[in-house]
């Protein structure tokens, strides 16, 4: 097998960005419109939600503590495990929000405590991913777009809102060793 550079995305990859949005708009926001993950049909919240909400979405995503709170998803730690285990070298690559005050630290926080802090030293946080050099990419973002032409390869982790993709390499964290064939 040929070891690989394996990237791997943080939000709706390893953190479960999704729920943790849903459940702090619930809260912050009881009376607003609810959409529940299956409705999402965008990868950016405001596309999915009415016209006007962008604010008090933003608003969520700013507050301290969303980032840092976020649960797992279960099974993405054992697999970067095992990534390297099998020799590969994994990093973990994410984008950090436009008002990265809160986000940024609490990225670092947040694989810290559920990864272990050796995981904070393969942290690349940029927000144009095509910059990134490695092999494969594995995000829920449907795509990427940026300065260069990715080198990587895009593999799409499963969501409700990137099923319109048309793409073979679609995984989850049960079926990810495919994408190592």
């Amino acid at each position: 097998m040929n070891k690989k550079i394996i990237l791997v995305d943080i939000d709706g990859v390893l953190a479960d960005f999704e729920m943790g949005f849903i459940k702090a708009w619930g809260k912050k926001f009881p009376t607003h419109p609810k959409v529940p993950l299956e409705g999402r049909k965008a990868f950016r919240l405001a596309e999915s939600y009415p016209n006007g909400l962008e604010k008090e979405i933003q608003s969520i995503l700013s507050a301290p503590g969303f980032f840092e709170n976020l649960n797992t998803i279960p099974g993405g730690k054992e697999a970067l495990k095992k990534m390297q285990d099998l020799g590969h070298e994994v990093l973990i690559c994410t984008s950090p929000i436009s008002n990265y005050k809160n986000c940024v630290p609490e990225k670092y926080r947040w694989v810290a405590i559920n990864l272990g802090f050796e995981w904070t030293k393969r942290i690349i946080m940029i927000k144009d991913k095509t910059l990134v050099f490695g092999d494969i990419l594995i995000d829920d973002k449907p795509e990427h777009t940026g300065l260069r032409e990715p080198v990587w390869k895009h593999v799409l982790f499963e969501a409700p809102y990137n099923q319109h993709v048309k793409t073979k390499l679609r995984i989850t964290w049960d079926n990810w060793e495919r994408i190592l064939e």
